[in-house]
Order: C-alpha cells, then structure tokens, then sequence
C-alpha cells in the first residue's frame, strides 16, 4: 500500500491540527472567526508539531445549522488565505462535503487533503472533483446529515462490522472512480450512541485492516465528557481524550484529528519511539 500522499509519509502516525474557522463547533476554544485567531492557531499548532492543519467552515456538530455554500466557502477562504501567508507549505486539509467548495478551494490554492464527512454521499459531485485533481481523500462513515445523524443509531447487527463493511465497500466503489489516495475515517460520533463509539474503538483494528490509512477523530467528543459527566473545556476531558488517543495509535490509527495538539504531538512519540 502506498503511505505517500502528496509529499505526507502515513508509515507513521502524524496529527491533524481542527481549525475552526465557524461561530458554533461544540467546543467553544477551537473557534476561529477573524484573521488574527486564524493565524495565531495555526503558527501554535505548528510549533506544537502538527503535520496538517485541518479548515472547516461548517460545524458538523450533532444539530448543527445549516448555512449555505457561499457563507462555508467565505470561511473557509479566509483561513486559507491567512494560512497561506504565515505558513505557506504546510499541509492543508479542508473539512467539506460540498463539491463547489473543494473545487474552489483546489483551482485558488492547489492540492489539499478534501477531508468528506459523507464519504461523497450528500454530493455525489465531490468524487469527480477528487479524482480529477488526485488530491488525498478522507471518506467518513455517517449516517443522514449533521441534522439528523443522532437519530440513525440502529445497526442490523453491530456497529463496527457494518462500519467496516460500509467502508470496505465504499473504498471500492472511490477506487472505481478514479479515487486513489483515500484515508478511512469510522466517524466517531457520527450516527452511534456512546456504547456504540466504545465498541467501534475497540475494535479500530478491523477498520485498519482494510489496508488503508486511518484517521482517528475523538478530540473532546461527547463520548468522553458524557462518560465522564464534564464538559468539552473540562481538563478532565482532555486526559480523556488522551486515553482514547492512545487507544486508537495502538490498534493502527494513522492520524489523530486534535484541538490539543501539544498533547497528541507527545502521545504520538512515545509510541512511535517503543
């Protein structure tokens, strides 16, 4: 299996910086609105030893509003165009999945990672425009939308072998497409219920076995502070976080999607230097 993409060597776990270029993502500190918290997150999460910086301008919160394309793509623009000046070869990630965004964002910016929390599933447009530019893709396991996904939390039979079997298959079907550089994500949080997020990290493994790079998003979650009974800000729920990174690198996960990524940067070396 090819680990390159792009110039990123996947051999060894790395860690994805959240920027949250949105008002209302569930945790209130990764909020980035203006140019000057866009920059001063970036060249922080930089210094701290993130390899990608991961853009999103649609809060895909559980409930999250609506809002339309052009507002996602003003956001997302004014973190790339910040981002660009201070950092100019970074890796970059851009957290969409509306087609007329990445493309966007590809014809302004060149190659970025599109990071799809459908899979291409809510617009189908997102595959042609990936594989015509043979940009990374991260395809996530959901179900419905932001909206409504909470509610589509019954599995047939359990959650990870139909996760795995979802993203075997939809791998396939990208592949067909003329998508080659793809990145599994099980969506932790996304369509499961707190049990069903617990079995799904246990049981990792069997998503990495499908011989793709897997992305491992768990930062602050519900899963851990409903656990836990705190909050997303709660210290607690960043040593939370912490365990369940640790987690996830030891069943194969080869990216950690963080806030904290001081923290994650640590966890990544010790286990990389055993």
């Amino acid at each position: 299996m090819n680990l390159n993409f792009n110039g990123l060597n996947l051999a060894e776990p790395l860690v994805m910086a959240i920027v949250n270029v949105t008002d209302d993502s569930f945790y209130a500190q990764s909020r980035t609105m203006s140019e000057k918290a866009v920059a001063e997150r970036a060249e922080q999460a930089m210094t701290e030893g993130a390899t990608i910086l991961d853009i999103g301008g649609y809060s895909s919160r559980p409930g999250a509003k609506d809002i339309s394309v052009e507002e996602e793509w003003q956001r997302v623009n004014l973190g790339l165009k910040v981002i660009r000046e201070v950092l100019p070869d970074v890796a970059i990630s851009i957290d969409t999945f509306r087609s007329e965004v990445a493309r966007r964002v590809l014809q302004e910016y060149g190659p970025v990672i599109i990071n799809d929390i459908s899979a291409g599933e809510i617009d189908e447009k997102m595959i042609e425009v990936v594989a015509e530019y043979d940009v990374p893709y991260v395809a996530m396991h959901m179900r419905g939308t932001p909206q409504t996904m909470q509610q589509n939390v019954d599995y047939e039979y359990d959650v990870t072998s139909e996760v795995v079997a979802y993203l075997r298959q939809r791998a396939e079907f990208l592949q067909s497409r003329g998508v080659h550089k793809i990145i599994l994500d099980p969506g932790f949080g996304f369509a499961k219920s707190l049990k069903q997020n617990y079995e799904l990290l246990l049981n990792l493994d069997q998503v990495c076995d499908l011989g793709y790079p897997v992305l491992a998003g768990l930062s602050r979650k519900s899963m851990i502070y409903n656990l836990l009974g705190t909050t997303a800000i709660d210290s607690t729920t960043l040593e939370g976080t912490k365990i369940l990174n640790w987690m996830a690198l030891c069943r194969g996960a080869s990216i950690l999607r963080v806030h904290d990524v001081k923290e994650a940067v640590e966890l990544v070396e010790k286990i990389c230097t055993k």
